[in-house]
């Protein structure tokens, strides 16, 4: 990101034009990362292959073994609540710092209510958010009905589920499969919508601003080529991602450069402008900059 771009976000920030997506990344510290949460669950049933870290296989295993996909995300959900016990936000925390600013929609991968929590206690105004949980299983479903999201009223929309209602919880491969399936077919219908109406407006009309994903994140790619891209290019924004380097090769020299080139090039094809660094240390630059404009 360059100096253009900063000022760009912080404008739209200020005013409320930007929606951010948030990712296992915003949650780091508070909760386990992807795979920390994969190991554990493949220590617990006793996953028997190599890559233990890999979560939607690990756990594709384990709803197998027990026979009860939803018995199995109850489990997951409730891990992930003790965990969360005595972990308190920092003042950089993604949530508590974008809760302040007058933005109505608020999209999430994530199975927690951070994002709900922050709004609650924001300072610069009394918030009612309200949470809504995507319903990717059925796609017979009629739309819910939800208000039009506004500055004191944003809405935080669960496109994996949420983990008060862990039947929710998209978490196995066969769960992302059928996901990715029911929205590219929602989408190539013509009729079905894959999202309610704000949430589609919120992430096809405004620029967006990816946190906690990385490039190599299914997660991330599936949002943006199924929801993304089929926007037409005079009606396109400027998106901006956080992103941390993958892990390197020790045998290429300037591996950490090509990487970063390729990661900038790559993006900037998405119309995403990238900034490479940890999630703190983005949100320690926006503050920055925040109080010096």
């Amino acid at each position: 990101m360059n100096d253009a771009d900063w000022d760009r976000l912080i404008r739209q920030l200020r005013r409320g034009d930007c929606t951010p997506l948030l990712g296992a990344g915003s949650c780091f510290g508070r909760l386990p990362t992807g795979a920390e949460l994969s190991r554990h669950f493949a220590h617990e049933y006793k996953y028997p292959f190599a890559d233990s870290d890999n979560l939607a296989r690990v756990m594709q295993y384990a709803a197998l073994v027990g026979q009860d996909p939803v018995e199995l995300k109850h489990e997951v959900c409730a891990y992930l609540k003790q965990y969360r016990a005595g972990r308190t936000p920092d003042a950089l925390d993604p949530h508590t710092v974008l809760a302040e600013f007058p933005i109505p929609t608020f999209v999430t991968t994530n199975y927690d209510d951070f994002m709900v929590q922050a709004l609650q206690r924001c300072r610069a105004e009394r918030k009612s958010p309200e949470a809504c949980t995507s319903t990717w299983w059925d796609t017979e479903a009629d739309e819910v009905p939800l208000l039009e999201p506004t500055h004191d009223r944003p809405l935080v929309y669960h496109l994996h589920g949420q983990w008060d209602d862990p039947a929710s919880l998209v978490l196995t491969e066969d769960d992302y499969l059928t996901y990715l399936v029911n929205m590219v077919d929602a989408r190539a219908s013509g009729v079905r919508q894959p999202l309610p109406t704000p949430v589609l407006a919120a992430m096809t009309a405004s620029p967006l601003l990816f946190v906690g994903y990385s490039l190599q994140d299914w997660n991330f790619r599936v949002l943006f080529h199924g929801l993304i891209r089929p926007i037409p290019p005079n009606r396109r924004r400027r998106h901006v991602s956080v992103q941390l380097l993958p892990e390197l090769s020790e045998t290429v020299a300037g591996a950490a450069e090509k990487a970063e080139e390729y990661m900038e090039r790559y993006l900037d094809g998405w119309h995403i402008s990238i900034y490479i660094g940890s999630t703190e240390d983005f949100f320690e630059e926006l503050l920055g900059r925040l109080r010096t404009t």
